[in-house]
């Protein structure tokens, strides 16, 4: 197996091959630098466009930037070679809205009627946040970004409804504009913080019990700061109690071809 620490210094190349052949099955927040990563859907084609609809009346927390063909497990666009099947560290299956299992290759599960979408996620705007002088806890300390069911409503689509899922990082109260400001730059990985500040506001009772990753402190002169999050879909799922759905585990994230600042994620051919 590959630590994270050694994935960190590594080209993309070399991060996917290692998450493709089982040799990394962790988080992958700091990883990648440079790209764009995305959280994951795979659905039955007879609930896609449902869900396509959801995204695009959800664009905060959904922001979609590539669609599979129906049955085709290679996304064209946002790689010259990503297989969905076995390019991500590890996939939540759901059955009828339950999470039933946790498993790190989808071959077995891949069928010639679903369709996968990725949505672009906030690990993305992170190295600008770095590079902005703003510390990332979680990445420091090679833990999962802890995020919490909000009491924030979405626009429902057919089945797909429920709260949005929200990530949190906690930010020097002297930084909190700045890192509003660069994470703004990224529309396609959440954009700016959807709320900062008092956590009951928004519906959450404890930062410290996150629904989702490992809690994260917020040390004394600091606020925390809440990004929209890639996992409101699985909210979504649960809700739409869908036969077979497959998703990213949070915090375990497809890492694209696609630089992280690109405008529009397709890749020329």
């Amino acid at each position: 197996m590959t630590d994270h620490q050694t994935l960190k210094s590594r080209p993309l190349t070399d991060v996917r091959m290692a998450i493709r052949q089982g040799g990394y099955q962790s988080h992958t927040a700091g990883l990648g630098a440079g790209y764009l990563q995305c959280n994951l859907a795979i659905l039955p084609q007879a609930f896609a466009l449902d869900f396509m609809r959801y995204c695009q009346r959800n664009p905060k927390p959904c922001p979609l930037v590539g669609v599979s063909d129906t049955g085709n497990p290679m996304m064209f666009t946002l790689g010259h070679d990503i297989d969905i099947r076995t390019d991500v560290p590890a996939y939540n299956v759901y059955r009828h809205g339950a999470l039933v299992d946790t498993v790190t290759d989808i071959r077995g599960l891949w069928t010639d009627d679903m369709v996968a979408f990725a949505l672009g996620c906030s690990f993305t705007f992170e190295h600008a946040l770095q590079k902005a002088g703003i510390p990332v806890w979680h990445i420091d300390n090679d833990t999962t970004v802890p995020m919490f069911r909000s009491d924030i409503d979405t626009v429902p689509a057919g089945p797909f409804r429920g709260k949005m899922v929200v990530s949190m990082r906690s930010v020097d109260a002297g930084q909190v504009t700045a890192a509003a400001a660069t994470s703004r730059r990224f529309p396609l990985a959440h954009g700016a913080p959807v709320h900062s500040g008092d956590p009951a506001a928004i519906g959450i009772a404890d930062v410290m019990c996150p629904d989702w990753g490992d809690p994260a402190p917020v040390a004394s002169g600091q606020r925390p700061v809440f990004w929209a999050c890639g996992v409101t879909p699985q909210v979504a799922i649960e809700a739409a109690a869908v036969p077979l759905c497959i998703t990213h585990r949070p915090g375990h994230m497809l890492i694209t071809d696609i630089p992280e600042d690109a405008e529009v994620p397709v890749l020329s051919s």
